[in-house]
């Protein structure tokens, strides 16, 4: 089979290249899997360089999150047979076939297409569970989304909305904006290019934002300081500005707000049972067809360079992701 294939850690993917390896078999409660789409998340292109907490021993096949079809099922497996349309992640996902564990998969929402399922979950559920677990977000509070035009934040925007909450999207592109408000239509965007909390105060009527989703950092920490409302919360997703914000402690002192640090799978870890109710949570959302997961672009295998390049260079409105069967 064809496989994005990380051979050593290097920059700008030097290490990486297109090759053909064998298919793997599947083993006892394993699933061998026929790759219709693999998402392209930052950890992916951080995993090129060894710079992720997660470092898998090289060579490996990078693609934390895919959807596809059943190829074959290894032994015990009596939940999925041959053609189920599934999604699920773990890893490997850039390549023609994955293996991954049968525990690990679920069958594909009719509502979603094989490239919106396979970049749905990561960004769903650290929506989910920071609005629904960390900030215990209430119907009518409003909700600043940093970041809203990636994957991750424009999973925030749209799940917000659906929690009955008022949401300012917020991104330093105006075409992005543009495209959010038409797509999605929060109830206010903001340009934080020039500053941005005299923007969310006037939008608030001068109280501030309640819940401030942060996967960005830097800067865009440091000015959300300024326009937290008194006894919000403060959502830490990332840092994909590069920078790790200090926080004055005083300023929280003063204005009674919290920061809270979201990692959605160690939750799961943490809190197994939680876990498992926050993954049935997002996917009965998918089944019931009430999220609407955008995918910007698709591209072959023989193209993940510029599928990498689009996710590094700020050019996604949503999920990039690749196809294998292209």
């Amino acid at each position: 089979m064809r496989a994005l294939v990380v051979e050593q850690l290097a920059p700008d993917y030097a290490g990486c290249v297109v090759k053909e390896i064998p298919t793997p078999a599947p083993g006892p409660g394993e699933v061998l899997i026929r790759v219709r789409a693999a998402a392209v998340n930052f950890p992916d292109l951080m995993q090129t360089r060894g710079e992720h907490q997660h470092k898998p021993p090289v060579p490996f096949v990078p693609g934390m999150e895919l959807a596809g079809e059943v190829e074959a099922v290894g032994e015990g497996v009596t939940d999925f047979a041959p053609d189920d349309p599934v999604c699920g992640g773990g890893r490997g996902g850039m390549a023609e076939y994955a293996v991954l564990p049968a525990s690990g998969l679920r069958r594909k929402p009719e509502t979603l297409s094989f490239s919106q399922a396979a970049g749905y979950a990561v960004a769903y559920l650290t929506a989910y569970v920071a609005f629904e677990r960390c900030a215990r977000l209430q119907a009518g509070e409003w909700v600043l989304a940093h970041g809203a035009a990636g994957g991750v934040g424009l999973a925030a925007v749209d799940l917000a909305q659906i929690m009955g909450a008022k949401v300012i999207a917020a991104s330093a592109s105006d075409h992005k904006l543009a495209v959010i408000s038409d797509e999605y239509a929060p109830d206010a965007t903001v340009n934080v290019t020039a500053g941005f909390r005299e923007r969310v105060k006037e939008i608030t009527g001068g109280r501030g934002a309640d819940v401030i989703y942060d996967p960005v950092g830097g800067d865009v920490f440091d000015e959300s300081l300024r326009c937290i409302a008194f006894g919000g919360r403060i959502l830490s997703i990332g840092f994909t500005s590069g920078r790790l914000p200090v926080l004055p402690v005083n300023i929280a002192l003063i204005k009674g707000f919290s920061v809270i640090g979201v990692r959605a799978g160690e939750y799961g870890r943490q809190f197994p049972e939680k876990g498992r109710e926050n993954h049935s949570a997002i996917w009965k959302l998918a089944d019931e067809g009430k999220v609407r997961p955008r995918v910007d672009a698709e591209y072959a295998l023989s193209d993940w360079r510029a599928a990498f390049d689009s996710l590094a260079n700020r050019k996604v409105i949503g999920k990039t992701v690749v196809r294998p069967d292209l």
